[in-house]
């Protein structure tokens, strides 16, 4: 299975012109699947409610959700992407994965992150996995790494990629992510964007890049730069990650103890 993630620098607001970047760079692309980072083509630093309100878009219906349907059937490939939700009253910090056949699924983001919390209601979807034929898939996005729940809680309902649309800020995602991997015995595909954003007189947020693709063995197979734009596809066999055995005595999720994980 060929997959990838593709790292980008997007403009603040300029919702087609980063999606016709993305279409651009993917134009003659083999690949499976891919995922696209968290709020690809709204940007991230909104300096009020009414700004997210201006550029969330419904799903599906959308701009943003039309587009990655037209270039997954173009392309034959699954596509998992970022964008902000517009739901009724409510805005979230969305992903959709989509595939030739059309809209497969939505996932809104659990763990709000910094001013999240001002502009996003908290996401209602759970964690969910699907199944795309070749692998099954879970969707997480950037800051619920920070909680194994999040990661858990996909592997547990069968995961065996789990995709990760992201604009990290913070230093350690990329080193933890091998552990989620290892404890998990899953494959993770990190999408994060490049750049810095400074709006509105608020602190400049620099997005720290280092996409990347881990195994259920913890190897990095491709980490990309901290600053460089970077389209990178890859083979994987997803069926690694349904081997959750560590030694002949030991499976991973057989020998839980959920009865002493009470808090």
């Amino acid at each position: 299975m060929r997959v990838g993630f593709f790292q980008f620098s997007p403009l603040f607001g300029e919702i087609k012109r980063n999606l016709d970047t993305v279409t651009a760079r993917l134009s003659g692309l083999d690949c499976d699947l891919l995922v696209l980072p968290e709020l690809f083509a709204s940007g991230y630093q909104f300096v009020s409610k009414s700004e997210v309100e201006a550029l969330a878009e419904p799903v599906p219906g959308g701009l943003t959700t039309e587009r990655l349907l037209e270039l997954a059937r173009d392309r034959n490939m699954h596509l998992v992407a970022g964008l902000p939700e517009r739901d009724g009253d409510r805005c979230y910090n969305s992903a959709v994965l989509v595939g030739p056949s059309g809209l497969i699924g939505r996932y809104r983001k659990t763990h709000l992150f910094y001013e999240e919390t001002l502009f996003f209601a908290p996401g209602d979807t759970g964690f969910r996995v699907w199944d795309i034929g070749t692998a099954r898939i879970g969707v997480m996005i950037c800051f619920d790494w920070f909680y194994p729940e999040s990661a858990r809680t996909l592997a547990l309902n069968g995961a065996d990629i789990l995709c990760h649309p992201s604009n990290l800020v913070l230093p350690y995602c990329p080193a933890a992510m091998v552990t989620r991997c290892l404890e998990n015995r899953v494959f993770a595909i990190t999408a994060n964007r490049t750049g810095w954003e400074e709006r509105g007189g608020k602190k400049r947020l620099t997005y720290i890049g280092q996409s990347e693709v881990v195994t259920p063995r913890g190897r990095i197979v491709h980490r990309a730069s901290g600053d460089q734009e970077e389209l990178w596809v890859g083979e994987v066999d997803p069926l690694e990650a349904r081997d959750k055995s560590l030694n002949p005595m030991n499976d991973l999720f057989r020998d839980r103890r959920p009865e002493h994980y009470r808090v």
